[in-house]
């Protein structure tokens, strides 16, 4: 390290060595360890001079309106581990002085952006689908009461990528049945399919999507308040910057991403003001890396978005109680995804194959 740096980029640097995971000899030989630890201090270290303060967005008041829940919930997925399985509870480290945990944030994404956009574009065509095979749990207990969590189980997911409008949106695989995604089909009214869009997106309408991330921002936020008015949500229901995070945590999570729209999400997610770095996060698949995350007051939990803390790869998702809720106690999972394998193919229910290259992490 450089021993000349300015105190703020030393108490940086500090702060992130401390959030990284603490060496387990279950997981990872401790050298290992180190050497995650190593790297990713280096190159904190080398983009120091250009990680300045992050504008700060307006703060309304929540309410998620994203890509998922646009499709009555079908994608929306409560995700979690075992009952006995207990997040950490937060502390300091979790969520972080405004003077060091923000900045930290924005240099992490700035990494992983920058790792994102290095990877190949793909060919995807209207008549394929997009394939994502997730492991994840499911909240079995009552809404609005504990949360029951079943054991983390394979789920398939194929994603018509037709501009649309279009009515049968995909195909979902889990507990050894296929169920059919039809969305816009009322009883007793005309069928009316959804457009390419924030509640479909499809690779095309993810690279038509600015790539500077202020303009994306904007984007985004205009997309999630045409949804809430054409839902009637209450304006104290809607929280700008949490909906933003949800959305785009949704979008990395159930898609494939054009290599240049996901460096500019993970840029514009710098933005997000609340943004904080979430120490030792493991994914569904037992992986564990570094998070980002970001907590939803009104909710009473913190979401994490997790990346291998060696490649920088998204691995997946974690959300866990900050606060005593009906749900549980503070430090309860209540949700956990692991992304497992993401590509194009021909058909619903093709697998990738030789001739399919897939995206595995």
């Amino acid at each position: 390290m450089n021993d000349r740096t300015s105190g703020p980029e030393r108490a940086e640097r500090e702060e992130l060595a401390r959030l990284l995971p603490a060496p387990a000899e279950r997981d990872l030989p401790p050298g290992r360890h180190l050497h995650h630890k190593d790297t990713l201090m280096r190159l904190i270290d080398q983009d120091g001079d250009r990680a300045t303060a992050r504008p700060r967005l307006l703060r309304p008041a929540v309410l998620l309106p994203a890509a998922g829940l646009a499709l009555g919930g079908v994608l929306l997925t409560t995700l979690a581990v075992t009952g006995q399985d207990r997040a950490p509870a937060p502390s300091a480290a979790g969520t972080g002085s405004q003077a060091t945990a923000p900045r930290g944030a924005a240099v992490l994404l700035d990494r992983v952006a920058s790792a994102a956009a290095k990877k190949g574009e793909q060919k995807v065509t209207d008549d394929q689908f997009v394939y994502v095979k997730t492991l994840q749990t499911r909240n079995d207990g009552a809404f609005d009461g504990p949360v029951k969590l079943t054991e983390p189980r394979d789920r398939e997911v194929w994603m018509s990528q037709k501009a649309g409008p279009v009515i049968d949106v995909g195909l979902i695989h889990e507990d050894g049945s296929y169920f059919p995604i039809t969305v816009g089909v009322p009883d007793g009214e005309p069928a009316v399919g959804y457009p390419a869009g924030l509640n479909r997106p499809t690779y095309t309408w993810l690279a038509s999507l600015p790539t500077d991330p202020d303009a994306l921002l904007r984007r985004l936020t205009t997309e999630i308040t045409r949804d809430q008015d054409a839902r009637d949500t209450p304006a104290e229901e809607r929280d700008q910057a949490q909906d933003t995070f949800d959305a785009i945590g949704e979008l990395l999570r159930e898609t494939l991403m054009p290599p240049k729209t996901a460096a500019a999400l993970y840029q514009a997610a710098a933005k997000i003001p609340g943004v904080t770095v979430d120490s030792d996060a493991v994914d569904a698949a037992g992986r564990r890396g570094i998070g980002v995350a970001r907590d939803d007051t009104r909710a009473g939990w913190r979401t994490a978005w997790i990346f291998d803390p060696t490649t920088l790869e998204y691995l997946g998702e974690r959300s866990y109680l900050i606060r005593d809720t009906s749900m549980g106690k503070k430090g309860t999972l209540i949700n956990k995804s692991a992304v497992l394998e993401r590509a194009v193919v021909n058909a619903l229910r093709a697998k990738p194959s030789a001739e399919e290259p897939s995206t595995t992490t």
